[in-house]
């Protein structure tokens, strides 16, 4: 079911989860945790591992971090076998319960069946209406049991012809990863809105959400999952079916600017090269004068170093993070709460002190942080703060699978640039152009008779229809049917 509203969010926006599945290894269960916690950034609110031993299935779910879990030899040995598949949540739909955490299991007509997903579902509510007046019975309240509902419900004999009946009546941006019986499967959704990626451990096949999981294991990554792509893994070998009509792809752009990992590799580079390249162009797009190029870490320390690398400004921390504050610490009580980001971050003084600063960070939502930090850096004596974003300024909210605010509450939605520099103390901002985002990626300029990417959050160009109902969210058809939606 998706959310009338989004409660509880940070001032940055989060991707859903991260999934990962392995096929025929010994300790199959052992390696899909160490793959979560090498995508433990793409959902830190619980986890879960299904396995298959080729006679039952098994499965574990937990609340918070895999390394707080799957560490200890008990929990493993509850899932033997040499298939399982994996989940790391951040709930962008149904709401933090056990019940809601993944991967999900049922049995059907064919045999077993796990299911991992990453993304939202634009027409779950839909769906999930019309299958509980046919008298299903929901267990969850995540939009994923609509898609085990329709496995269980198709008509067809086959598990992946079963699989292939339920995804062509879903929407949404989705990569899912299920196990049944002796298969691996891997679904991406017909424009690659989602990632996933396949690997090579010895002779056994891998399905992640991105590289760094296949690395922590020591597999061989071979290639990205194509947008529309059903893969079928049994018996060590690779099946591909494409049931959809050729799309061409339009990934996640926040996939490149922040969610994965920065040593993860998309469209043959890491997501590393990607941010120092907005950095760079973000620094052509500038005439600003100081002495210090500062990242707001961890998310903007690759932009910064392109942009002082092309500036031949000086890089320097500015702010030092602390790593290990932890949810379980800042929410009990409201004093602590009250401290904001300075639990997180803290001025180094040594290094700005009367000096102009460029502060670079990849996004900015809400903007209650930015305004904490550059209260923060000139308490701490900085004489200039000029904050500058290498992304374009986000008007749009999400509905395929990132939390974020509704567009109420997304500053530059409401907002001019000069009002949000007003807004969080600078002396002066600026936003990479969304033609120089695209040119920093290797494309001349912003295709508008068809976007190369997702970008709805800077456009309002949503490349699938939105069928539920959303409330605070809900998007006008005209945006809807805007160029590039559902070519």
């Amino acid at each position: 079911m998706l959310k009338k509203k989004f409660k509880n969010y940070s001032p940055k926006i989060k991707e859903e989860c991260g999934v990962f599945g392995i096929s025929n290894y010994d300790d199959a269960s052992a390696l899909t945790a160490l793959g979560l916690h090498a995508l433990q950034h793409r959902g830190q609110e619980g986890c879960g591992i299904v396995s298959f031993d080729e006679k039952k299935y098994y499965s574990e779910k937990r609340y918070g971090l895999v390394g707080d879990n799957f560490n200890k030899e008990k929990v493993l040995k509850k899932l033997p076998g040499k298939f399982a598949i994996g989940h790391n949540r951040y709930s962008t739909t149904g709401g933090t319960t056990l019940r809601n955490i993944q991967p999900f299991f049922a049995d059907t007509n064919a045999g077993g069946i796990g299911v991992a997903h990453n993304g939202n579902l634009t027409n779950a509510l839909t769906i999930r209406k019309k299958l509980v007046k046919e008298g299903a019975i929901f267990y969850s309240t995540s939009d994923t049991e609509v898609i085990i509902q329709l496995i269980a419900k198709s008509k067809r004999s086959e598990t992946t012809d079963k699989v292939i009946d339920a995804i062509f009546q879903i929407q949404g941006g989705y990569a899912l990863v299920m196990l049944a019986q002796n298969k691996l499967i891997g679904v991406r959704d017909p424009l690659g809105i989602r990632p996933l990626v396949i690997g090579k451990i010895k002779n056994s096949y891998v399905l992640a959400s991105e590289t760094c999981a296949l690395d922590i294991i020591g597999a061989k990554f071979l290639r990205e999952v194509e947008n529309g792509e059903v893969v079928i893994i049994e018996n060590d070998k690779l099946k591909s079916i494409k049931p959809y009509p050729p799309k061409k792809p339009r990934p996640c752009i926040f996939e490149y600017i922040y969610f994965s990992r920065p040593d993860s590799i998309l469209n043959g580079k890491t997501t590393y090269e990607f941010r120092k390249k907005f950095g760079e162009q973000l620094a052509i797009e500038d005439n600003i004068e100081a002495d210090l190029v500062v990242p707001v870490p961890d998310s903007g320390n690759a932009a910064s170093l392109g942009y002082s690398q092309k500036t031949k400004i000086n890089f320097d921390l500015g702010l030092i993070r602390n790593h290990y504050v932890g949810r379980t610490f800042i929410e009990p009580a409201q004093k602590i709460r009250s401290l904001g980001v300075k639990l997180k971050l803290n001025a180094n003084k040594s290094s700005i002190k009367d000096k102009k600063l460029i502060l670079i960070d990849d996004s900015l939502v809400r903007g209650t942080t930015s305004h904490k930090i550059v209260k923060m850096l000139y308490d701490a004596g900085a004489k200039e703060i000029h904050v500058r974003i290498a992304s374009p300024e986000i008007k749009y909210p999400d509905f395929y699978g990132v939390d974020m605010p509704t567009r109420k509450e997304l500053l530059a939605a409401n907002k001019s640039v000069e009002e949000i520099r007003e807004y969080i103390g600078a002396d002066s901002l600026k936003f990479l152009s969304i033609d120089g985002l695209y040119k920093a990626m290797g494309f001349e300029k912003r295709n508008n008779t068809y976007p190369q990417l997702t970008d709805h959050y800077f456009t309002g160009d949503y490349p699938v229809e939105i069928i539920d109902e959303l409330g605070d969210n809900k998007i006008t058809q005209l945006s809807l049917l805007s160029t590039g939606s559902n070519n």
